[in-house]
């Protein structure tokens, strides 16, 4: 049985890896390849905000499709036209067709994360799903932190990029696939209403949707940043790595302190050093690349950290089983200023420039820095002993994750055994037939020179 689990679970974190770190590696290298055909920014911020679109569509209905044909059917479906897709970018230059294929890559790829969260649903239980949890976490910003540094071996106006792409994405279906491991059924997400959450915890929503819009616009329109800035294309592997790393590292330190004080206060904070680590980009940056990669990795890993603190600051102020239902809520959020992100700061850099990201960004921040602290000052805040368990996650995954969070204590445990249990069955099934085919006995012929008369069966 453990054996089967440490199979299973090897199968699915690889295919985690190759997914995200496939779809992390196409995003940069569509925004460095428009950056370099010197397309207009509001134009590539327009193209990058389809997949924000998508994603969300697809976390909200890619559940039917897994419903009516299967989890690996459409695991395998998903991975297919994503790696159909982005072999299909260099072949045209039709803005239309890039929309479309980045809104359709979108879906695609929430539909792939609901299947494979689903797996690792199946396999939790109350002893070990903290530890999944933080696992998962640590695989996909790992797997976006390689995605970035692939970019500096490649030549970002070829075709070969795109084809070693769509192979890496082509290749994440072979480990899921090739799983036994039934998936669990698929339930639909509640959501509690976005006027619960204004009247509890409106900072959590204002927070996950200032999130949404800050992450996405470095995602979408940092590589185009680089471009412009002047940076070669290895240079530019390492200040996106770097940037997309430090979340790791931050993780757990900042969850220490969330633990510890006041969340709000945290928050405030966190506001604080995205606009000196962004000012630091603006002014230190352009100097030497050095400071450009250590203020950006400083601004990313403290932009990470909002979505987390924004959770954390909702559930301390709703009742427990309700945590799951906000959590979804906050990603619809989250979705909303991921759509908005790279148009904002497309405009931005179309207005002032490269360092348009920057500023934009800061403004932002500044934003919800001022809110967080007039709201301190209008509600009662919550006994540090009181809050709720700080869980270091994001928002780059769907809901399905939800159910592995440790604080849902409407968490079902369900044993190995019944995982597996229609495996078992199954090889029981072909050991008995396997059996009884070497057991059957011989035909009773007569020994007589006459040929035996063969009767056909009726049916």
């Amino acid at each position: 049985m453990i054996k089967r689990l440490v199979i299973s679970l090897s199968a699915l974190i690889f295919s985690v890896f190759l997914l995200m770190g496939g779809n992390t590696f196409v995003m940069t290298l569509l925004g460095v390849n428009l950056g370099l055909k010197a397309v207009e920014p509001t134009l590539i911020g327009a193209i990058m905000v389809c997949y924000s679109i998508g994603f969300v569509v697809g976390s909200l209905y890619g559940k039917r499709i897994i419903k009516r044909v299967g989890h690996i059917r459409a695991f395998a479906v998903f991975s297919a036209f994503l790696g159909c897709s982005t072999l299909i970018y260099p072949l045209t230059e039709s803005i239309i067709i890039w929309s479309l294929l980045r809104a359709l890559g979108g879906v695609a790829v929430a539909g792939c994360f609901i299947v494979i969260e689903s797996w690792f649903s199946a396999v939790a239980n109350n002893d070990n799903r903290a530890t999944l949890f933080f696992s998962y976490q640590i695989c996909t910003y790992l797997a976006a932190t390689a995605g970035q540094l692939l970019i500096g071996f490649t030549d970002p106006s070829a075709f070969v990029p795109f084809t070693l792409g769509a192979i890496v994405l082509t290749v994440a279906l072979i480990p899921l696939s090739l799983s036994r491991m039934d998936a669990p059924t698929i339930e639909n997400s509640e959501r509690v209403s976005v006027k619960v959450i204004i009247n509890k915890a409106p900072l959590g929503l204002l927070a996950a949707l200032c999130s949404g819009m800050l992450i996405t616009s470095f995602y979408a329109m940092a590589p185009v940043y680089a471009i412009q800035v002047g940076l070669e294309v290895e240079q530019l592997s390492y200040f996106m790595a770097a940037s997309v790393f430090t979340f790791i590292l931050f993780a757990w330190p900042l969850g220490r302190l969330c633990d510890q004080l006041d969340r709000s206060k945290i928050m405030i904070w966190i506001n604080i050093l995205v606009m000196l680590s962004a000012a630091g980009v603006v002014f230190a940056g352009t100097y030497h690349l050095g400071f450009l990669i250590g203020f950006s990795a400083l601004y990313m890993g403290m932009v990470a950290s909002i979505y987390p603190v924004a959770v954390a600051i909702t559930n301390d102020r709703m009742d427990a089983q309700y945590i799951v239902a906000a959590s979804t809520t906050l990603l619809l959020s989250y979705g909303l200023g991921s759509a908005l992100g790279p148009l904002f700061s497309s405009s931005m850099m179309s207005w002032l420039g490269a360092q348009g990201l920057y500023y934009g960004n800061m403004g932002i921040a500044l934003l919800l820095g001022a809110y967080t602290w007039y709201w301190r000052l209008d509600v009662k805040m919550v006994e540090v002993a009181d809050q709720a368990q700080y869980i270091p996650s994001s928002a780059e995954t769907v809901g399905v994750l939800a159910t592995l969070d440790p604080r849902n204590e409407e968490f079902v445990d369900i044993p190995l055994e019944e995982v597996f249990l229609d495996m078992e069955a199954e090889e029981i099934a072909e050991a008995q037939a396997c059996q009884m085919d070497l057991e059957l006995p011989e035909p009773d012929v007569d020994d007589t020179d006459e040929a035996p008369i063969l009767v056909p069966h009726e049916y």
